[in-house]
């Protein structure tokens, strides 16, 4: 449902264009720095520099082969949704105020950091997801996913303009997606009150971040990344539009019932979400089936088809037993802790799946981002022997430090071995020398 990606296009300078195809073999680059030390602090603070030491993994996460098929990676994508070509124009239009010396990274980051606050200031005002929060919030909320759309969608645009285009963009870019799709489906279950009705608030959160894991893992095993007429920028207006409609009809508006169907005006949204999730899985599925590029059908890696399901299925697994077995109503009474726990959790593994794509690799089920979850589990196990909600919060602060641990090492790795840095780029002094890659427009 939640997907977006980033909008590399071809450089219009022939001489900077290194291939038609895609490839993304960057060493150095127009725009972007050549001397980049391990870790990929450069000349930024000594306290910035000390603190992505700190996080970093105390060995490299991707070993030279990954590193060297990551050079060698093209990007291919099809399709094309409703409304992008209405909002080509605007974007168009934005990213020509943006200057050509901030970064394609820094508008990414940017556009995520807007979009993770202004939801969290609903989870504040909404901890249980039933409660109503200022008019103002809602407006923010509906504004912070409109920059963040606007913001990533001409991340892409400004690496073309600066010639700075890495794989390290495509990665950034999509690991950014898969955290902002947690914070948006939910601030839009929070808007619409979905508290009230925990099954279906479990079941479109959990639906959300399924489907996004369910796009790139299509994506891992044809090596071409599909767009729907409805994808990302339409259901990111509608949810926009909730937003807005939470402000202006307030609880009384969510809580009436359709005429005919006798539901209330909140089930409608998560009836949609299941008509989307039984659609958009559907064609994933039907790729992930018959759409194998590697050896007799297999993923781009040569690996199984079904391989990540393990991964995407242990954690709906885990989140489900866990709500339906507590004793104490974990769910009902800390939906959004909750739902946060398990959404970075499920941010960690769409990452190393987009990782394994991008580098022809198999991804391993052993993996820390299910520490957090087994813990709960553990507790449940030994009767709740420590209280359930300091088990939450142990194990959603262990999944975030485990998600920012892992996405500063990939990135940190990656900018050194590509001589780049990750939030800042140079002017262009050595542009006759950089060489660019092909990223479609999918915006």
């Amino acid at each position: 449902m939640i997907l977006r990606n980033s909008c590399y296009l071809p450089n219009p300078n022939p001489e900077a264009a290194q291939s038609m195809s895609g490839h993304r073999n960057v060493k150095r680059r127009c725009g972007e720095s050549h001397l980049e030390p391990p870790g990929g602090c450069g000349h930024g603070p000594a306290a910035a520099c000390v603190l992505s030491k700190l996080v970093q993994l105390p060995t490299p996460p991707l070993s030279k082969h990954q590193l060297k098929r990551l050079e060698e990676h093209k990007y291919q994508s099809a399709g094309r949704s409703l409304l992008e070509p209405l909002m080509q124009g605007y974007w168009e239009w934005l990213v020509g105020r943006v200057p050509a010396w901030i970064a394609p990274n820094l508008i990414t980051i940017i556009g995520l950091l807007i979009n993770i606050f202004t939801t969290l200031l609903l989870v504040y005002y909404c901890p249980t997801a039933t409660e109503q929060a200022p008019p103002w919030a809602y407006i923010a909320c509906a504004c912070g996913l409109f920059i963040y759309q606007s913001l990533d969608a001409i991340d892409g645009k400004q690496a073309r303009r600066t010639n700075s285009s890495t794989p390290l963009g495509e990665l950034f870019d999509h690991g950014c997606d898969s955290l902002s799709t947690v914070f948006v489906v939910l601030g839009t279950c929070i808007a619409v009150q979905l508290g009230t009705n925990p099954d279906w608030m479990f079941f479109c959160c959990f639906a959300g971040t399924f489907m996004f894991y369910c796009a790139h893992w299509q994506t891992y095993v044809s090596g071409t990344l599909r767009f729907g007429i409805i994808d990302v920028t339409e259901v990111q207006i509608f949810i926009i539009i909730m937003h807005l409609l939470a402000v202006i009809g307030g609880p009384p508006f969510w809580q009436s019932l359709i005429p005919i169907l006798n539901i209330q005006v909140k089930i409608f949204p998560a009836l949609c979400t299941v008509a989307g999730t039984i659609f958009s899985c559907t064609n994933y599925f039907g790729v992930i089936f018959t759409g194998g590029v590697g050896k007799n059908g297999s993923t781009i890696a040569g690996t199984s088809v079904l391989s990540p399901f393990l991964h995407i299925g242990s954690v709906i697994a885990l989140a489900a037993m866990i709500y339906k077995k507590s004793a104490v109503q974990l769910f009902e009474r800390h939906p959004c802790l909750y739902i946060l726990t398990f959404g970075f959790v499920s941010a960690k593994i769409t990452n190393k799946l987009v990782v394994a794509h991008m580098t022809k690799s198999e991804m391993h089920l052993h993996d820390t981002a299910f520490i957090g979850p087994a813990l709960l589990f553990l507790d449940q196990y030994f009767n709740s022997f420590i209280d359930e909600y300091i088990v939450l919060w142990i194990a959603l602060i262990f999944s975030l430090f485990d998600l920012l641990r892992y996405c500063v090492s990939v990135c940190n790795q990656i900018a050194a071995h590509l001589h780049i840095h990750v939030f800042r780029i140079k002017s262009s002094s050595s542009s006759s020398s950089s060489s660019s890659s092909v990223h479609s427009n999918h915006h």
